[in-house]
């Protein structure tokens, strides 16, 4: 599925897979641009998939004339090797049915390629929330028992919340007790599939609503450094204050603008 940018297949070993789900407010997808953007990190190669609407465009991360011409696909993936992260980017929506064979391959892949771990941004809708939910961060995070034993600690340190288990079938006051992810897309498959072939995941998401969420990316992209740290807080500025580079492609987020014909 993967095919690279140049003659050889790059070396991801002990390479953390960053990667979005296609879910509601595309908050995933823009935390991931956020990560590209702000890294300059280097394509080396895209996943040929008839999992995903095709789709192409333009260069979304063009910094100047001369490459803002360059074509971008529905999935790419991207690296950088001096902080051990490969980043894939999910541009489109799955085609029906499509979705479980999608996460499949993808994990075949990911051990194929000797990924150390992978971590998954996401969001859920807000209005599913519980009252606990409405009363604390809207941050939740999950880990398969394969990475528990690495980073739970870690996690624990950062008095994260795990995302709670609810009732299957909300309705049924007698419904088995799961974890559900409404508005998560391929998340809650990832999540599964992962836990089934004991494979490192984490899954970090927020509760959001439609609109604009250029915050909730920036959030969660902020949530995320927590763990990992992408960019290092100096000592005298606050997290918040990190340099997070916005891509050129997210002027036209909302579209271009009125023309003035109109006027």
């Amino acid at each position: 599925m993967f095919v690279p940018c140049g003659q050889s297949v790059p070396d991801l070993t002990n390479f953390t897979l960053l990667m979005p789900a296609v879910s509601v407010g595309n908050v995933g997808q823009l935390a991931i641009d956020l990560i590209i953007s702000t890294l300059n990190m280097s394509k080396i190669g895209y996943f040929y998939t008839d999992c995903l609407v095709p789709m192409v465009g333009n260069n979304p991360y063009a910094t100047e004339e001369e490459n803002s011409e360059e074509l971008s696909i529905n999935t790419e993936v991207y690296a950088s090797p001096s902080k051990k992260l490969v980043v894939l980017q999910l541009r489109s929506i799955f085609i029906k049915y499509k979705s479980k064979s999608f996460c499949e391959k993808l994990l075949a892949w990911v051990k194929s390629s000797c990924c150390a771990r992978i971590i998954v941004l996401s969001s859920s809708h807000s209005y599913h929330r519980d009252d606990v939910q409405l009363q604390s961060t809207p941050f939740r995070y999950l880990l398969t028992p394969a990475m528990q034993k690495s980073v739970q600690n870690k996690i624990t340190s950062l008095n994260w919340v795990e995302m709670e288990k609810s009732q299957c079938i909300p309705e049924m006051s007698d419904s088995e007790i799961c974890i559900r992810i409404p508005g998560g897309g391929i998340t809650k498959t990832l999540y599964d599939e992962s836990c089934s072939k004991e494979i490192q995941m984490a899954v970090l998401l927020k509760f959001v609503s439609e609109g604009d969420n250029i915050p909730d990316a920036i959030s969660l992209v902020e949530y995320l450094n927590e763990w990992i740290q992408i960019l290092k807080p100096s000592s005298d500025s606050p997290a918040s204050a990190l340099p997070w580079k916005i891509p050129s492609s997210w002027r036209l987020l909302f579209g271009s603008g009125l023309p003035p014909a109109l006027f």
